[in-house]
């Protein structure tokens, strides 16, 4: 019988790995690490250095190359043939490395809850996992910031930059947090009455931070992304939206 824990490990501060995921860790048999072609210096480093600090068998650590995600139109019938592919790699590894069974586990970016498909792949095996949550991105940027999520009372509502895109601002929406944005979708949107509060590489040294009216920051958070993402190989980065004056 194989049990599968997937464990948050936070925006990649160390610091951010709990003591529950932490135990967790240390109770696998088997913790599996993803491979993507596009991982790059630092961001591929990570979840080793995070099994390195806390782990004393570094043996049932066991990387694994992720299939590539086919860039075809319809996005998410590719995401849905992708993640068929993903839990294949899983059921491989596991059949490969536990062959009488076991527990394994994954360390999954943020939380596995928000914006993370894990928990779905992990239906495609027939398996029902224990979750181990972990520190958000979205919760790493409204302290950066200093800022409350929500204004007194009103809603929130989380949504990617491909939907900001093509769809607008959400309706009944004061405040817009907006993940995985490839780069500027908030062009898209009349600045008027809108700040943003912009963040990335959230709890690393490297850290980025910008807050202001989007209509005079809107550019600089382009030039200053594209500068890191050059200067990196890589990025990952998070911003909130809210109609009214800037807070904070």
């Amino acid at each position: 019988m194989v049990a599968l824990d997937l464990i948050g490990i936070g925006t990649g501060n160390p610091e951010h790995v709990t003591l529950a995921a932490i135990r967790a860790m240390r109770e696998a048999d088997l913790i599996l690490l993803p491979r993507k072609g596009d991982d790059k210096g630092d961001l591929a480093d990570l979840r080793r250095q995070i099994c390195a600090a806390h782990l004393d068998d570094l043996s049932r650590v066991v990387e694994f190359d992720l299939p590539t995600r086919d860039g075809r139109r319809d996005y998410l019938g590719a995401v849905n043939d992708w993640h068929d592919a993903i839990a294949k790699c899983w059921r491989a590894e596991i059949d490969r490395h536990l062959p009488q069974g076991g527990r394994v586990a994954l360390l999954v970016w943020g939380d596995p809850s928000l914006y993370d498909s894990t928990l779905r792949i992990a239906g495609r095996l027939g398996l029902v996992p224990r979750v181990v949550p972990g520190v958000t991105s979205l919760s790493v940027l409204t302290a950066a910031h200093a800022i409350p999520l929500n204004d007194l009372g009103a809603p929130v509502v989380i949504t990617t930059g491909r939907r900001l895109r093509d769809e607008g601002w959400p309706p009944g929406a004061d405040t817009v947090a907006v993940m995985l944005d490839a780069g500027g979708a908030f062009e898209t949107l009349n600045p008027e009455g809108l700040t943003i509060w912009w963040g990335a590489y959230l709890g690393m040294p490297h850290e980025a931070l910008i807050a202001g009216p989007l209509a005079s920051e809107a550019r600089r958070i382009l030039e200053i992304r594209a500068a890191l993402r050059a200067r990196h190989g890589w990025i990952m980065d998070i911003y909130l939206l809210r109609r009214g004056p800037a807070q904070g």
